[in-house]
């Protein structure tokens, strides 16, 4: 869902930047309220586990063709969308792909300790796609999609006081990646003490759900929503936050589509690798101690790491993490 997500904000820049554009978005149905908020841009849905599975995607492809484009951007540059642009190759249009930086990317995981350098942002490789069809674009230009409106479910959630509206996403696809949830309880007991926040916890699947739960019960303030919205009403509320808490996952590339402010902790990986959430203040990153932890980033999607570095985000304090939300 991150790199879907991080694709909504330069696609933005992109329909902004060419009015007379038509853009066709390929992916899987679910994530197609991404993209409602883009004026001249159409979904064509891939049925990627039923009709477009395996040698399913040339119809997939061919469907694309049907549609009358004149180019196509593989944003994934994976084997399905391989598949799909070569037969558009074929078939006589202009394809390009992003390029990940791989070897670059390489080099980062390798540091072994040593310096590492700011890699370039995958919001600006996907740029870089567009400027090679010939469509340039300036992603400082971008202008966030107005909040989205808050059905009566949701406003029944929020409430009357006037409180600020903290989103916290505590899970990650990798244990690396997730700060504890026993220091994430800390964090979440100092804000309830304030009494100035309302937070909502965000997650999905039934193990999730129930840690979720376990974890908003002692608070009156707290709520998850696990489970209990609808993807479409999910982003009608983060559009709505004043701040997410995030790990180095998805939803935090959510908010960033709707210009939220994104505090963003980061275990294993690092933002340099170029992952960060669209259009974030650099000091809304906070970094595991890698002086304690010298090889972070130990991968890019931090599904590697050697033992011991599972702990190493409990270097991030949550003192550190309630300074930096008081500050924003």
């Amino acid at each position: 869902m991150g790199d879907v997500a991080m694709t909504v904000p330069v696609l933005q820049v992109l329909a902004q930047t060419y009015p007379d554009l038509k853009i066709t978005v390929v992916s899987r149905p679910f994530f197609k309220p991404l993209f409602n908020e883009i004026s001249n841009l159409d979904f064509l849905e891939a049925d990627v586990y039923g009709r477009h599975k395996r040698m399913g995607l040339l119809k997939l492809a061919k469907e694309a063709k049907l549609l009358g484009i004149d180019a196509a951007a593989d944003l994934h540059n994976v084997i399905r969308s391989k598949i799909i642009t070569k037969y558009l190759k074929f078939k006589g249009l202009k394809t390009v792909a992003i390029d990940k930086g791989r070897a670059e990317k390489k080099a980062l995981v390798n540091a072994k300790g040593k310096e590492i350098q700011h890699l370039k942002s995958t919001h600006q490789r996907y740029a870089d796609v567009f400027e090679k069809l010939g469509f340039p674009i300036d992603l400082n230009q971008h202008t966030p999609p107005p909040r989205k409106r808050l059905p009566p479910k949701l406003t029944a959630m929020i409430g009357v006081e006037p409180k600020k509206l903290l989103g916290i996403a505590p899970f990650a696809a990798h244990t690396g990646k997730m700060y504890p949830l026993e220091l994430m309880s800390e964090v979440i007991r100092a804000l309830e003490e304030t009494d100035k926040y309302r937070v909502f916890l965000f997650g999905g699947g039934k193990k999730e759900i129930k840690q979720l739960k376990q974890l908003e019960t002692p608070f009156a303030n707290v709520l998850s929503v696990a489970g209990k919205l609808s993807f479409e009403e999910e982003l009608a509320l983060i559009s709505n936050l004043d701040l997410m808490l995030s790990m180095d996952s998805g939803n935090g590339h959510l908010a960033a589509i709707y210009g939220v402010p994104v505090l963003t902790l980061w275990g294993v990986t690092h933002p340099y690798a170029g992952f960060a959430p669209f259009n974030q203040l650099e000091g809304n990153q906070l970094l595991t101690d890698r002086t304690k932890y010298p090889l972070i980033p130990t991968s890019i999607y931090g599904n590697k790491y050697p033992t011991g570095y599972e702990v190493a985000m409990e270097t991030i304090l949550p003192e550190t993490i309630l300074k930096r939300i008081e500050e924003i």
